[in-house]
């Protein structure tokens, strides 16, 4: 696997990760809730600015699916 695909699925399964560590609607309290998205949110918008840097968008759909094709 080549770095940036190696990269980018580390960068992926820690957001997935911490996606799934949310706060329990029920049980959480504003500043619980309030860490967590701070958090969160900063975390998805590094994975963003990585994909947008390694994978940048395509005029059409055939491009980026030859990117990923060539991926893996």
């Amino acid at each position: 696997m080549d770095k940036k695909l190696k990269e980018c699925s580390e960068k992926l399964r820690a957001l997935v990760s911490n996606v799934q560590g949310a706060p329990f609607p029920g049980n959480m309290n504003n500043e619980l809730y309030n860490i967590w998205y701070e958090h969160i949110q900063s975390y998805a918008m590094e994975c963003f600015e990585f994909l947008e840097a390694q994978f940048p968008k395509a005029k059409d759909d055939g491009e980026i699916s030859k990117t990923l094709k060539d991926a893996f």
